[in-house]
């Protein structure tokens, strides 16, 4: 893997490894699942596919900030307001 993208694959990978420490079905699920992933694709060395997955990575790492943000939203809702 070419050294400039590796930064950002480590970087990809430390974000989504914090952001899964909250996930619903328990942070070892996630890391475990994350890792597998990171694993499955270590040895690709096209710079476009790399950059490719990156992308796929920072879309995910969003998607759970929604999650988390709606859970939240939910629980404060639910708090306040009777339905």
């Amino acid at each position: 893997m070419a050294n400039p993208l590796r930064a950002e694959v480590v970087r990809l990978y430390k974000n989504l490894l914090y952001l899964g420490r909250e996930y619903p079905k328990g942070g070892d699920y996630f890391r475990d699942r994350l890792r597998a992933a990171f694993n499955k694709n270590k040895e690709v060395q096209d710079p476009e596919k790399i950059k490719e997955m990156i992308t796929r990575g920072e879309y995910v790492a969003r998607e759970l900030e929604a999650l988390y943000y709606l859970r939240k939203y939910r629980a404060m809702k639910k708090r306040y307001y009777e339905e």
